[in-house]
């Protein structure tokens, strides 16, 4: 396992909040510096990250996984477990450059709703293939 320092703003106070992450259970542990604690597992840590925000929309996550345009794909979500996903850009494939740590430090374009990026995912799909099954 392996603990991971995020910062976040809550109430306009920037704070640093501990995540654990356990790979082989596609678990995360969130622990904020007031100390509460909490645990989500899915079925990759992308998805378990989308968990927390959901659980807590009141904190603004400063990390890559929480930007709209942030996506895994299939492939890299069972290579890493969902830790690296591909930031997209509409009407651009993909190509390495894109690919991004999901808790690396972002401060642009976050969201809490996992379905938001969702959303946005499956536009870009269409914006680079328009007869995509995903478009429809």
């Amino acid at each position: 396992m392996k603990t991971i320092a995020i910062e976040t703003i809550t109430n306009g106070k920037r704070e640093l909040a501990c995540i654990v992450v356990d790979r082989s259970a596609k678990a995360l542990t969130f622990t904020m510096n007031r100390g509460r604690t909490c645990t989500f597992s899915a079925a990759d840590l992308y998805i378990s990250f989308g968990l927390i925000r959901a659980d807590f929309p009141d904190i603004k996550f400063l990390c890559k996984g929480a930007k709209i345009n942030v996506h895994p794909s299939r492939m890299s979500s069972q290579m890493s477990a969902g830790l690296v996903a591909y930031e997209v850009r509409m009407g651009h494939p993909t190509d390495e450059e894109d690919i991004v740590r999901i808790f690396d430090y972002e401060e642009n374009d976050l969201t809490n709703d996992i379905e938001e990026q969702k959303k946005h995912y499956k536009l870009w799909i269409e914006s680079i293939n328009p007869t995509h099954p995903l478009s429809t």
